[in-house]
């Protein structure tokens, strides 16, 4: 019999090494920081799809956000709170690749999304003028699709390269699911796989960074030039916030990628910064992207307080 066919169609996952004392602690942070991602990100979705006067391009592309916030979240946050409570580390082949599928289109698209967010800011501060002839529905709507279908092509491809490949091993040094983590059970010859991962990380870094950095620095010096103080405050304060939340994935997520081309790197500060990259950027960008945004801040606000509790 295969040994493809014998060993690997059961994985046993990365013990998430949680004492019995803090078994509780650990579902509770869990399943808190679950449904904050899931409240605030339908909250927003939910505010910009039944709000007219916020279909308009920054709000489409923050939707789009919100969406791949879900993604992610959803692929990773059940799996682990089952493995919390149950300390059950063991998960089917294909119900791994499926998990790393998603967290994977998460990444992508949300980098993708935030740089599409920086093009829109970029229009509307830089040339307003043209704003409203550049940023058409049509566009728009172009942008977002090219958002996804790139990223549902690239990542299509990276599974594709994994799966032509035999796995003869059935331990996983990892918690949750990804593409490094998999590459790992291969008993073949990776080099393909390895040239391709890296080729996604160049193309999305230079693209994304490349954009942002630009878009932003334009941004900066359009605000330093306005004569109207209010204008430059809100730009500048726009601006910071958008970065943060921007550098704070960056950084996690390059971090993730490197630590599993070092050798001797600690796993246990890799599998802290991967799981990061999961929970920190999905719960601040509806809270930095929307909800401290007046206009969807009013508009939540109208929603409870006509709809929801109307007395």
């Amino acid at each position: 019999m295969n040994i493809h066919d014998n060993t690997s169609n059961v994985l046993v996952l990365e013990r998430l090494n949680i004492s019995s004392e803090y078994v509780f602690p650990a579902f509770l942070f869990a399943t808190l920081s679950y449904m904050i991602i899931l409240f605030c990100n339908l909250l927003l979705i939910l505010t910009i799809v039944l709000s007219k006067s916020l279909h308009q391009p920054m709000y489409l592309i923050l939707l789009n956000l919100s969406i791949s916030d879900l993604i992610g979240s959803t692929a990773f946050f059940p799996l682990v709170i089952k493995g919390i409570l149950t300390n059950n580390r063991t998960m089917q082949y294909s119900a791994c690749v499926v998990q790393a599928f998603f967290i994977h289109i998460y990444a992508i698209g949300t980098i993708f999304s935030l740089t599409a967010m920086a093009y829109d800011r970029y229009i509307a501060i830089c040339c307003p003028l043209k704003y409203k002839t550049v940023m058409t529905n049509a566009h728009i709507m172009g942008i977002i699709t090219l958002v996804w279908m790139s990223s549902l092509v690239l990542i299509t491809v990276l599974f594709g390269l994994l799966l032509r490949l035999p796995h003869c091993r059935s331990v996983l040094h990892n918690p949750y699911c990804d593409n490094p983590s998999l590459l790992t059970l291969v008993c073949a010859d990776t080099t393909i796989n390895n040239i391709y991962g890296l080729f996604i990380v160049a193309l999305t870094q230079l693209l994304a960074n490349g954009t942002i950095l630009y878009t932003y620095l334009q941004i900066l010096v359009a605000c330093f030039r306005s004569k109207r103080a209010d204008t430059k405050a809100r730009a500048l304060q726009t601006c910071a916030t958008h970065l943060t939340v921007f550098l704070l994935l960056e950084c996690l997520g390059l971090f993730t990628i490197i630590s599993y081309r070092i050798k001797g790197f600690s796993p246990h500060l890799r599998r802290f910064i991967g799981m990061s990259t999961l929970i920190f950027p999905p719960t601040l960008n509806p809270i930095i992207y929307g909800l401290k945004t007046k206009e969807i801040r009013e508009k939540v606000v109208y929603f409870f307080r006509n709809k929801i509790f109307p007395f």
